[in-house]
């Protein structure tokens, strides 16, 4: 049986490793390199899963769709899998899981050893531009040739991070058989805001908890690394609630930048510092990172050289009360080319969630982020592409 898999990243190589079973696989992979995104996620360390897996982190038209996969292929197999290709990894207290080397290409690298050892064929620069269907098969058409295929895996990524490698290409190739798309937008994605306060705060961070504040109240909340930029913000917080974010019509962002503290007990720090012959300047240090609680207390007007016991009772409260809810409007994302993740897809619908076959198009199967399926920050897209790689690699577990 010949096998074409479109797409030399996580889930296609994943998909490959798992179809070589079934007869000679060959990867067409456009970049000049398998793996090229899957090098440089997480910052180059590569978060491949989470032990806290569940399916309320997967968003979507219809976010059960990937149950299936995720159950069949969870994360102590996905573990197994990359012992046995001879990937060792370490997990953190939050459930994410890492390769011990820190290094994404360490995941990239054991992918294509255990590709090749199962005779799979890695070709690079290889951009699909047609798949042709005809009675037995496909024929799947390259800038540089054609091949002919009785099964074709469809794992040509998303259309996030196009630095990397991402690209709408996809969509296109699934769209001209018959299947349908869902609209588009970022998701895991640093999010622009509307006035000047992250300006002056460029590469602070700070652990903060995170709201989204929409039309119908809360949208979103999480907690943890905020970084403020020029823009706006980023960080891994920030991460989470862009999918949100991107959705909205208008919303807001509101930052408690003293999460683990009350605001009556910071009222009472504040009163105390107030004591002391000491500057407003002063006020929040030690509180917060000190030039984040300077541009807090100028935000709020003050004058950073006015001595603390002119301050009254009621800037305390006021003050204490603008560190637990700093508002930043929202006024968009920094787009497919600050992204992660995308968010939307090839409409899963048109797939049968237990094999991942096309029903549209029998002996099609599709995995990975084209489809209509993407996770929150903190190694859940990666499983995602484990698991729907596998399980569409295992072409409805046909025998040869």
């Amino acid at each position: 049986m010949e096998i074409v898999v479109i797409g030399g990243g996580a889930s296609g190589l994943a998909a490959a490793i798992e179809a070589a079973k079934y007869g000679s696989v060959t990867v067409l992979e456009r970049s000049e390199r398998v793996g090229r995104k899957l090098a440089v996620t997480g910052n180059g360390r590569c978060n491949l899963t989470n032990l806290y897996l569940t399916p309320e982190r997967y968003h979507g038209e219809a976010p059960a769709f990937a149950r299936p996969a995720l159950e069949r292929f969870g994360v102590e197999d996905t573990l197994a899998f990359f012992r046995e290709l001879g990937l060792v990894t370490v997990a953190e207290p939050s459930g994410r899981v890492y390769p011990h080397s820190d290094q994404a290409g360490s995941v990239v690298d054991v992918l294509r050893f255990g590709a090749r050892e199962r005779g799979v064929r890695l070709l690079c620069g290889e951009g699909v531009l047609e798949i042709r269907r005809w009675k037995g098969g496909f024929t799947v058409l390259t800038a540089g040739g054609s091949y002919r295929a009785d099964r074709v895996i469809a794992a040509p990524g998303g259309a996030a991070c196009p630095r990397a490698g991402g690209t709408e290409e996809g969509y296109r190739l699934l769209t001209s058989l018959g299947h349908t798309g869902t609209a588009l937008r970022p998701s895991l994605v640093q999010l622009k805001t509307e006035n000047g306060f992250t300006r002056p705060l460029k590469g602070v961070r700070a652990d903060a908890g995170v709201r989204v504040i929409g039309r119908g109240g809360t949208l979103a909340e999480s907690a943890g690394e905020v970084q403020f930029t020029d823009y706006g913000v980023s960080g891994p917080a920030i991460f989470e609630v862009s999918r949100a974010a991107a959705a909205a019509d208008r919303c807001v962002l509101r930052l408690d930048l003293l999460r683990r503290v009350g605001t009556e007990e910071l009222i009472s720090l504040l009163e105390k510092r107030c004591e002391t012959a000491l500057t407003v300047e002063n006020l929040l240090t030690g509180i917060l990172h000190n030039k984040l609680g300077r541009t807090v207390l100028t935000h709020l007007g003050y004058a950073l050289q006015t001595p603390l016991k002119a301050l009254k009772a009621g800037d305390m409260r006021g003050i204490a009360g603008a560190v637990k809810a700093v508002e930043l409007p929202v006024t968009g994302t920094m787009g497919m080319e600050g992204a992660q993740v995308t968010a939307g897809g090839i409409r899963t619908a048109e797939f049968d969630p237990m094999t991942l076959e096309s029903r549209l198009v029998p002996g099609l199967f599709a995995c990975g982020e084209v489809l209509d399926v993407d996770g929150d920050c903190g190694g859940y897209n990666l499983q995602w592409a484990w698991s729907s790689g596998r399980l569409a690699g295992n072409l409805g577990e046909l025998t040869c």
